[in-house]
């Protein structure tokens, strides 16, 4: 419920959708896919054992949680509970000079010390160790000069002697420890780095080689989505071909399982006719060698859910090698025709084949996301084409199995192969309107209404600049609270299971879009117009009282009211269209609004508040300067009637209780409300946050009945003594003159009356 208040009052519907009790889940926008589009999410394990093997009742030790009865487990702890570590301990006292943290094993550790401000390389580690994995401990420490410079490497690894070599894969391993650092000149030079290093594998073998070149491409593959835009994309394809030679070429590794990249292979000796890569998951979404298996026979594959699975089947018993490399994401692979719009994770895996004689197919399961917010659109089985330097759906079919899996069968001979998938947003649509809310609209549209009338009755009596201001804040309240009720709710809700697509196409973007349909951006606009002409005018009604003090005889300049007029309905007309012109497509109407229902985006994919969104500069910011001024013309305001003034004659003097009140009837028309709104922003205290949701709920559904009260209702019974005969006008004094803030009648002095009481209702 705080999220959801939050939301609405950043919103400007919060309060009549919390009175109608609408859960969070109706504003729920874009949620991050954070589970990869070659995974699946229904079982996940972090031991070696198929999920068909776990023991019931299972206690999971060091921060294990239980899945599907299933322990997963954090990267440094593996076996079936959880129990075995998987780790090298940190050391926390020198070692050769160097201290390095707690690893887990396989991977590499960065040390504490690192280069000084005065090198090239200020804050890059000095040293890295191998957490290795038969003695788990760290092996003897890498070092790097802090001189040395990924240009310089990309310089001298030409023509060098192997020894050489290997300190310079250790060192380029070491320069991209730091991946938010990276630039794309550096991409680009690590690239062909490692390109080379893996070409010079076909004739100087060197395990510790291909290990600091696989650290440095999982190390790439977690460096900034955006960056590759810039890197050369000549040296990305050579490096994938040089990683998918390496998968047919190297022995089984288990230190070339990497985080964000794995690469195995299986040497040809026994004849098999089928080859199947899983990989399971811990919490963490990363690969780990035990947990990345390698299956031939029909007792060891899996027919299990996991998170990812690749067959290879043969018409006839194969004896060559077979390779595989397993990408993390596809950073290696920017296409020009898809464009991801949430952020989402695609694995991409390349499989290799010695000879494609006996090949029958390559067959890739995946089970979309089991997030309950998203639901599978479309998929396309694609791979990569060195040629088009693109996804290409070419060779590959897709089906849908009954478990709702998304199939992909392919015939290439060796290829980088991945699934596109789009998702359509399961949106919680709100509910229809509470009848409190519209008890409380309706009652403010009839006061506001009777207000505004009464204004334009009375209006000799008072004069044009407070007629003008009052009539104008009615009107455009009124229409605001007439929008909510008929055009808050979006009325074209896709409700709708898609259809899947016999067509394997190349999609656009991970999302589905719908264009617009129906009129609820129209009402999002209109919604925001008047919303934000109310708050102008509040303005403006303030400012007009701050004119009064400074100008206490002649009162507000006689062009107020024309530019009043012109800025009260200009100012909200040019928010509405920079926000609608900014950010407004036919084709992508939420980059806009809202689609549960019809109000301004605020959200980004990952389901936070974004200030590049429209809400915060078409709404909050507008809103939140307007109420700075109200609130600093209230106290100018509250300071000057309630100060004492020794030149005033005591039978002049106001009661505080009539001081106080004079106070509150402005704060109601500055809309002063809203600033609680505020404060929940800021709160964390939940009592104090539900006792604030109340009180602003309370005050701002019955705004309209307020000011119909204290600026129509009231000033009628003063002036009628036989109604209520003992109440008599709140006046305030400035110097000898009398001000007055209710009438119950026009003074004889028509200077005096002129100077306020033409102004204050």
């Amino acid at each position: 419920m705080d999220r959801f208040l939050l939301l609405i009052f950043a919103a400007a519907v919060f309060v009549q959708t919390w009175c109608q009790n609408i859960t969070t889940n109706s504003i729920t926008n874009i949620t991050t896919l954070s589970t990869s589009t070659l995974q699946t999410t229904i079982q996940r394990s972090t031991t070696t054992a198929p999920p068909s093997t776990t023991m019931p009742n299972l206690v999971c030790e060091n921060k294990g949680t239980l899945q599907n009865g299933i322990c997963l487990c954090p990267d440094d702890w593996t076996g079936t509970t959880c129990n075995i570590p998987n780790f090298c301990p940190q050391i926390p006292e020198p070692t050769s000079g160097f201290t390095f943290p707690k690893t887990v094993l396989g991977q590499f550790a960065s040390s504490g010390e690192r280069c000084e401000s005065h090198t090239p390389n200020a804050g890059i580690p000095k040293a890295s160790a191998l957490c290795n994995i038969a003695t788990r401990l760290f092996d003897p420490p890498n070092t790097l000069e802090c001189g040395l410079t990924l240009d310089t490497i990309n310089n001298d690894i030409f023509g060098a002697t192997e020894d050489k070599i290997r300190q310079l894969a250790s060192s380029t391993q070491i320069l991209t420890s730091i991946p938010e650092r990276l630039t794309a000149h550096n991409i680009t030079n690590a690239v062909k780095i490692t390109s080379i290093l893996l070409r010079r594998l076909e004739t100087a073998q060197s395990t510790n080689i291909v290990v600091s070149a696989v650290a440095t491409v999982s190390q790439l593959l977690n460096t900034s989505h955006g960056m590759y835009s810039s890197v050369d994309h000549a040296a990305i394809n050579s490096l994938t071909q040089s990683l998918e030679k390496l998968s047919l070429s190297e022995k089984s590794n288990p230190l070339l399982v990497q985080p964000n990249i794995a690469v195995q292979s299986l040497k040809g000796q026994t004849p098999i006719r089928q080859v199947q890569l899983t990989s399971f998951k811990g919490q963490s979404d990363t690969f780990l060698p035990d947990r990345i298996k390698l299956h031939t026979t029909q007792t060891e594959i899996s027919k299990d859910s996991i998170d990812l699975q690749m067959n290879i089947t043969f018409s006839q018993e194969f004896s060559k090698d077979v390779g595989f490399v397993l990408y993390d994401n596809d950073q290696f692979f920017q296409s020009k025709s898809f464009q991801p719009s949430l952020d989402t994770k695609r694995r991409v895996i390349s499989a290799n084949l010695q000879e494609t004689l006996g090949l029958e197919h390559i067959q890739f399961t995946v089970t979309p996301s089991d997030n309950p917010t998203l639901s599978l659109n479309d998929f396309a089985c694609v791979f990569w084409s060195y040629t088009t330097n693109d996804w290409s759906p070419e060779g590959c079919t897709k089906t849908k199995n009954p478990s709702g899996h998304a199939v992909c069968t392919c015939k290439p001979k060796s290829a980088n192969f991945a699934i596109l998938m789009a998702f359509d947003i399961n949106y919680q649509y709100s509910e229809a309107l509470h009848w409190i809310s519209i008890i409380g609209c309706a009652l403010s549209v009839v006061g506001l209404s009777v207000t505004a009338v009464y204004q334009i009755i009375t209006r000799k009596s008072r004069g044009g600049s407070p007629t003008l201001l009052v009539v104008n804040i009615c009107f455009s309240m009124t229409v605001f609270y007439l929008l909510f009720i008929f055009g808050i709710n979006n009325p074209v809700q896709h409700l709708k299971v898609a259809e899947l697509s016999g067509q394997n196409t190349v999609l656009e973007s991970d999302q589905h879009k719908y264009p617009d349909e129906g009129p609820c951006t129209a009402f999002t606009a209109l919604i925001q117009y008047f919303l934000l002409a109310t708050f102008t005018w509040n303005t403006l009604y303030g400012i007009n009282v701050f004119l009064l003090f400074i100008n206490k005889t002649s009162g507000t300049p006689p062009w107020f009211p024309k530019v009043s007029f012109a800025f009260g309905w200009g100012l909200p007309a040019v928010i509405v269209g920079i926000s609608l012109g900014s950010t407004y497509r036919i084709k992508e109407p939420l980059g806009y609004r809202q689609e549960e229902f019809c109000w301004l985006s605020g959200l980004d994919h990952k389901q936070k508040f974004s200030m590049g969104k429209p809400m915060f500069w078409g709404f909050l910011l507008p809103l939140m300067l307007m109420l700075l001024s109200n609130t600093a013309i209230l106290l100018h305001f509250s300071n000057n009637i309630c100060k004492t003034n020794p030149n005033l004659n005591s039978s002049l003097k106001t009661p505080l209780r009539k001081k106080m009140l004079s106070s509150c009837s402005l704060t109601v028309m500055l809309g002063l409300s809203w600033v609680i709104g505020y404060i929940l922003l800021i709160t964390n205290e939940k009592n104090l946050k539900l006792i604030l949701s109340v009180v602003f709920c309370l005050f701002n559904t019955t705004q309209g009945v307020q000011i119909f009260i204290l600026f129509t209702l009231r000033p009628l019974l003063i002036s009628n003594p036989a109604i209520l005969g003992n109440l008599r006008a709140i006046n305030i004094g400035f110097h000898t003159k009398t001000f007055y803030l209710w009438k119950n009648k026009i003074p004889e002095n028509n200077e005096n009356y002129r100077s306020t009481d033409s102004e204050l209702p």
